[in-house]
């Protein structure tokens, strides 16, 4: 294994933006609201998941005060996820909180979409710019026994809902696993072509609560462009437009849209990484395979008046990022998984 690389610089301290000791400027911030589900991803969580109690998460106030003083450090991008964020009460009431913060300029959800025929109107209503939904197949049995448990039809259900609310550039989210998932590539692209929906495929992670993640079933991204190539039609790379996106883009040769490929584990993008992660609970993190957490519970509850807290906020945010690792480190003899899985972090 390589020796870990070293900072190039110091992290920025009493700056307005937030950059590391690498260099990366975070712009990117996704927020989650709760670690429950409707859904039981094998990839994701377990069936027995146990959940923290309400009184634990952040309140909608204080999600977004810690975006609105992270925004007056530089971030622009707000993501919101869970667990199946729909679950919690009122979520439109948190995006209208959220697309009022001065500097941000587009809040995106992230959902599995069996709650999506209900709430997709008053979302879009409530300022919603963008919509990421996870699809791993349309064949009920596959969906049936990735997610364990059923609901195909309504998130078929969710996406017509959201088309109809006036949700543009749909992204579908596909999940790649070796012996699962080689029979959903083709279909899942001919549909995105048909809806104009931008599909994204992503590499599985060590971020099952299972600890069934292994290597060898990792479905990198070229084995897919690969079977896409050679089934449904040539693929053309796209100039990069953000930096900072994890997925690479490719466009159909024939128009039909395009497709995006994310491969955390066979060609990490932590080099151009400009995001933070909170979580549901209040605590920050610089990577989804941080073993580290900054608290800002303490800091919002505490009996500070509000300079004070937005300071607090602030320097929280600083030490996160500048804590920040050259790169997640899979496949090294060091790797750690965290002890949160993906529903706890926040996809």
């Amino acid at each position: 294994m390589n020796p870990p690389q070293q900072p190039r610089t110091a992290p920025s301290q009493g700056t307005g933006r937030l950059v590391d000791g690498f260099g990366r400027v975070h712009t990117d911030l996704r927020v989650s609201v709760t670690d429950r589900c409707n859904l039981r991803c094998s990839y994701c969580m377990p069936v027995d998941a146990a959940f923290r109690p309400r009184e634990e998460l952040l309140a909608y106030e204080e999600i977004a005060r810690v975006v609105r003083v992270a925004a007056g450090l530089g971030v622009r991008a707000v993501r919101i996820t869970g667990g199946e964020p729909l679950l919690r009460s009122g979520l439109d009431a948190l995006v209208r909180l959220l697309v009022a913060v001065p500097g941000v300029g587009d809040v995106a959800l992230t959902t599995n979409g069996l709650l999506l025929a209900e709430q997709a109107e008053r979302l879009r209503r409530a300022g919603l710019h963008r919509l990421n939904v996870s699809l791993d197949s349309l064949r009920a049995d596959v969906f049936e026994t990735l997610a364990r448990r059923r609901g195909l039809d309504r998130v078929l259900a969710g996406l017509v809902a959201a088309k109809a609310a006036g949700f543009g550039a749909i992204r579908i989210n596909a999940v790649s696993i070796r012996g699962l998932t080689e029979e959903e590539i083709v279909p899942l692209a001919e549909f995105c072509r048909r809806e104009a929906f931008h599909l994204r495929f992503i590499e599985f992670m060590p971020l099952d609560a299972e600890a069934a993640w292994a290597d060898d079933r990792v479905l990198s991204g070229r084995e897919v462009r690969a079977i896409l190539e050679r089934h449904v039609g040539p693929l053309v790379p796209l100039p990069a437009g953000d930096r900072g996106q994890p997925a690479v883009d490719f466009a159909w040769a024939d128009g039909g849209g395009r497709v995006g490929f994310i491969d955390p584990v066979t060609a990490p993008f932590c080099d151009r990484c400009d995001r933070l992660r909170l979580t549901a609970d209040g605590q920050v993190r610089n990577c989804l395979f941080s073993t580290t957490e900054w608290d800002v519970r303490p800091v919002l509850r505490g009996d500070a008046d509000e300079a004070a807290v937005d300071a607090g906020i602030a320097a929280l945010l600083r030490a996160c990022v500048g804590a920040k690792r050259a790169a997640h480190g899979i496949g090294s003899t060091g790797f750690e998984r965290p002890a949160r899985a993906m529903f706890q972090i926040g996809g």
